[in-house]
């Protein structure tokens, strides 16, 4: 099997030895994102300004491989205080709306640059984007 390496500029450079995702065949494996704009200016404000950002770096690396968030099979939420999960939760279902793929949300001590919010998650690429 193929890895491809998967880049866009919609979505933030890696500030590190890693890719933005790797694509293996079908499935789709995105690296962390943080809310950093394309451009890499964090955004500071909410746990919900936050997550915006967060999924929209997201969505711009699933369409770079001609998916979306109904595509998703996984999610893993990385948050720095769990007290802040409503107010996460309530901007992360707006994206997927009434599909609910997996997903585990775990508190950590600290994220980088100090955000409040990390996910990655892994996709099935649609067949006809082959």
């Amino acid at each position: 099997m193929t890895l491809k390496i998967v880049s866009t500029p919609e979505a933030p450079a890696a500030i590190g030895p890693y890719a933005q995702a790797v694509r293996v065949g079908n499935i789709l494996y995105t690296s962390g994102q943080i809310p950093l704009t394309s451009a890499g200016e964090l955004v500071v404000g909410t746990i919900q300004e936050q997550t915006h950002q967060v999924l929209g770096n997201l969505k711009a690396v699933l369409a770079a491989e001609g998916a979306g968030f109904r595509d998703v099979i996984k999610t893993t939420v990385f948050l720095k205080d769990m007290n802040q999960f409503a107010e996460f939760n309530s901007v992360y279902a707006a994206y997927f709306g009434d599909h609910t793929p997996a997903r585990s949300t775990v508190e950590v001590a600290r994220l980088p640059k100090d955000v409040f919010v990390e996910i990655e998650l892994i996709a099935a690429i649609p067949v006809e984007t082959f």
